[in-house]
């Protein structure tokens, strides 16, 4: 499987040798399987101790002459804080339990995770899976719908890097992609919504991956850059991601 390189003033370099990792079979059902064993997993709970920090506790005794006691009180049998005090007159506040102020919640979301467990040879087809999405068209365009009239070569290479500056990468991109080339840019948008009350005030798309080799020292804005040994499944999935490598990048993924 061949591919063009090009230099940083987008002219035809010379034609690359794709690794062999680009040919194999893309499975969509592993990469996913893989993708979700991975994911980060974020504990969603109260603290255990929540609502339960209180004085009162128990129910409170209605025997006669009982210190402390509700007997005679007319109040319902609630475990009950004490706020002041007259001799042997009491104010009290219901605690602890679920229908009091800052009482325990009932049936909250429990702190339990089990990982999803995934064999080393099915990581490894994931991997190849989803580098290889990468220079397929029919994933890329049904990831990013506005470039189904793309004539172009996947994926991107280019030869030497070093020197890249954001400005030059931009050029390059609307030979590469034409009038759609901001679908490889990060945009930054504030969120519709309730959301922007809930700490997620903003939203960004993926934007392109810039993988490069590791003793290679790049630095864009815009755009996500990885080396070629640190690739992960959550950089490359959904399936089909745009990617920009550099040659160094591809002797690595050999």
């Amino acid at each position: 499987m061949k591919t063009t390189s090009y230099d940083l003033k987008n002219q035809k370099n010379s034609e690359v040798n794709l690794p062999s990792i680009f040919s194999t079979k893309v499975r969509e059902d592993i990469a996913l399987k893989y993708y979700e064993a991975d994911k980060e997993f974020h504990p969603y709970a109260p603290s255990p101790l929540a609502g339960r920090k209180h004085s009162a506790s128990g129910t409170i005794s209605h025997r006669r002459h009982e210190w402390k006691g509700h007997y005679g009180k007319g109040i319902a049998r609630v475990p009950r804080k004490a706020m002041w005090r007259r001799g042997t007159q009491f104010y009290w506040v219901g605690a602890e339990v679920n229908q009091a102020r800052g009482g325990r919640a009932v049936h909250t979301p429990k702190i339990y995770y089990r990982p999803r467990k995934i064999n080393e040879n099915e990581m490894r087809i994931a991997m190849h899976s989803a580098i290889a999405s990468t220079a397929r068209k029919e994933f890329v365009t049904k990831r990013y719908t506005r470039l189904n009239d793309f004539a172009g070569q996947i994926p991107f290479v280019i030869s030497n890097a070093e020197k890249m500056k954001t400005k030059q990468l931009i050029e390059i991109l609307k030979k590469m992609l034409g009038e759609n080339y901001d679908v490889a840019l990060q945009v930054k948008n504030v969120r519709s919504g309730k959301g922007k009350m809930r700490n997620r005030k903003y939203k960004s798309n993926a934007g392109l991956l810039f993988v490069k080799a590791k003793n290679e020292k790049i630095s864009l804005n815009g755009v996500d850059v990885v080396n070629a040994q640190d690739l992960k499944i959550a950089d490359l999935f959904p399936l089909g991601r745009l990617t920009l490598y550099t040659e160094k990048s591809l002797t690595e993924l050999k």
